[in-house]
Order: C-alpha cells, then sequence, then structure tokens
C-alpha cells in the first residue's frame, strides 16, 4: 500500500453533486440510481489511471482475467454505496434491508460500559455501520478520519446533516489522541479505517494476496497504549437495497512489548490483512480504493 490515493484529486463538481443529492431526496432512489449508469461510464472511460491500478487486485482477488464489465462493476458499487449515503446521512436508513451478524459482541462490551476500537477499512460502507448497525445500541461513535482530500464531499456532507462533523475525529492534529481517549473513557466507540496510508504514516510490510504492501503500523500501538477492545467490522453492500454488516472480535486487548515494537506491531496488522483479504474474495465489488494498492513495493 502506498500514500498514492492521496495524490488523486477529487473528481465532479460542487453543482453536480448537489443536483443528485436533490435529484435523491425529491425525485426519489430508482430515478438517481438510473442516472449512476452513465456516470459510472464516464468514469470507466476517462479515468484510465484509476482503471489500471483497480487491475491487480480485481485479478488477485476473483482470481481469473478481468474485462471492461469488472471495472465497470467496481464503479458502480461504489457510486451505489455514495447515493446510499445520501439517505443514511438524511435519516431514511429505514429503507435499507440490513442483516447484521456478531452484533452480541458489541451489546457485551456497551454493556460493560467500556469503549472500543472499531478496525475497518475500505471495503464496504463505513456509513452503514456508523448509522444503522450501531443507533440502536445508544453509544457514541466517532471516527477518525483524514478529511482534507475530500472536501467537497466533506461540506455537502455536513450541509447534509450537521452532526456528520461531529462524529469526526481529525487525524494528524495535536488534540487527536485525546479526542480518541475521552470518547473511549466515555464508553463510546472510534472506527479507524486501517488501509490506507495518510502523509507521513509509519509503516509496516504485510502480505496481501500474495504480495507485500504497507499498511499503516499507528493503528496497532494506539489500540495496545489504549487497551481496549478491538472489533473488526465490515459493512458490505449486496445489491438493491440490502447491506451485510459483519463484526468480529479481533482482540479483547492488543499488548506490545517495547522491545519488539516492530514485529509485534507487525503480527498484528498481518491478522488484519488477513482478515480483510477474506472478506475481499467474499465481496471482491466492494473494495473501494481506486489506487495502485502494492504501488511502493518492498
Amino acid at each position: 500500500m502506498s500514500a498514492g490515493w492521496l495524490r488523486q484529486r477529487e473528481r465532479g463538481s460542487r453543482i453536480a453533486s448537489r443536483f443528485m443529492i436533490w435529484m435523491a431526496l425529491s425525485v426519489g432512489r430508482p430515478a438517481a440510481r438510473a442516472l449512476l449508469y452513465p456516470i459510472c461510464v464516464y468514469y470507466l472511460v476517462c479515468s484510465r489511471q484509476s482503471s489500471r491500478a483497480i487491475r491487480p487486485y480485481l485479478i488477485r482477488a476473483l482470481g481469473r482475467p478481468i474485462g471492461w464489465r469488472d471495472l465497470y462493476r467496481q464503479y458502480h458499487r461504489f457510486a451505489e454505496t455514495l447515493l446510499d449515503r445520501v439517505y443514511l446521512l438524511a435519516g431514511q436508513g429505514n429503507r435499507f434491508d440490513i442483516k447484521i451478524r456478531g452484533l452480541d459482541l458489541l451489546k457485551d462490551r456497551v454493556a460493560r460500559g467500556k469503549g472500543c476500537i472499531l478496525l475497518g477499512s475500505h471495503l464496504g460502507s463505513f456509513e452503514i455501520v456508523r448509522t444503522i448497525g450501531l443507533t440502536q445500541q445508544d453509544v457514541e461513535i466517532k471516527v477518525l478520519m483524514y478529511e482534507q482530500h475530500t472536501p467537497m464531499i466533506r461540506d455537502l456532507f455536513r450541509d447534509l446533516n450537521p452532526a456528520f462533523a461531529d462524529a469526526i475525529i481529525q487525524t494528524g492534529t495535536p488534540n487527536t489522541m485525546l479526542q480518541v481517549k475521552e470518547c473511549l473513557d466515555r464508553g463510546g466507540m472510534v472506527g479507524i479505517l486501517t488501509d490506507r496510508l495518510v502523509k507521513q504514516d509509519q509503516t509496516t510490510p504485510c502480505t496481501f494476496f500474495g504480495k507485500l504492501a504497507r499498511f499503516p503500523a499507528g493503528t496497532m500501538w494506539l489500540a495496545s497504549i489504549l487497551q481496549v477492545p478491538v472489533v473488526l467490522f465490515f459493512g458490505i453492500y449486496r445489491g438493491d437495497n440490502r447491506y451485510e454488516i459483519h463484526f468480529e472480535l479481533f482482540a479483547e486487548e492488543i499488548t506490545i512489548d517495547r522491545r519488539h515494537r516492530d514485529q509485534e506491531v507487525q503480527q498484528w496488522t498481518q491478522r488484519y490483512a488477513d482478515r480483510l483479504e477474506y472478506h475481499c474474495r467474499l465481496a471482491a465489488d466492494n473494495w473501494f480504493n481506486f489506487y495502485d494498492f502494492w504501488e511502493e513495493q518492498l
């Protein structure tokens, strides 16, 4: 993995995005979804760099040669989840058919009043987890996120739901660690997407689909400092209005010996990479990293 996604500029115009939001909320989901077809054709034709970058992943995840239909499906899946995010932020989550697996382990942690880290990725939709999968638990959920890369989408979603901004903990600020700890101390949950590098992130090499890629090293070290349970989550889109949310216990506590820090961080991160690969194989079209994941090989 590299920080190559940071070099990809945000696509689309603010006017077009606002029109899509208006279409979704005023005209309806079927009409808005119909517009996704020509939009995705445009991206398939014009976003050649992204299409080239996603090919190695699809070949490995699908285990076969791929064609333009596979690439188109990837763009379309991403567009569908982005559109659904509008409805989720607008408080219309009841329009979706959502199956939740592993919710009991989260109920148990909430009952104890102890916070936990939700360890996720850009596989599927985090929004479906944040706004649907856990709202019934009446628990505070924050997301550790790097927002500067997509300011247009960030501002549009904040206009749609001002509470969206309150749920974000910005990475790389002097107060980041304090905000994370305060949320956990209140019994809340902090979501961290651990499959992308941000700027000067320290990295650790892990095998992912048979090749080495760099993953952020800081997440596991942070979890070891905070000494809270770590739960993996995946919000998989299954088409139409169907989502599956998977929760699985990663560790009750992550303990890392400072004398062997690099080695043990790598081992914990490899466990994460293995589970990510497993779920990628089950839902290859939900992978929304449109850049060369193995760019800076070791």
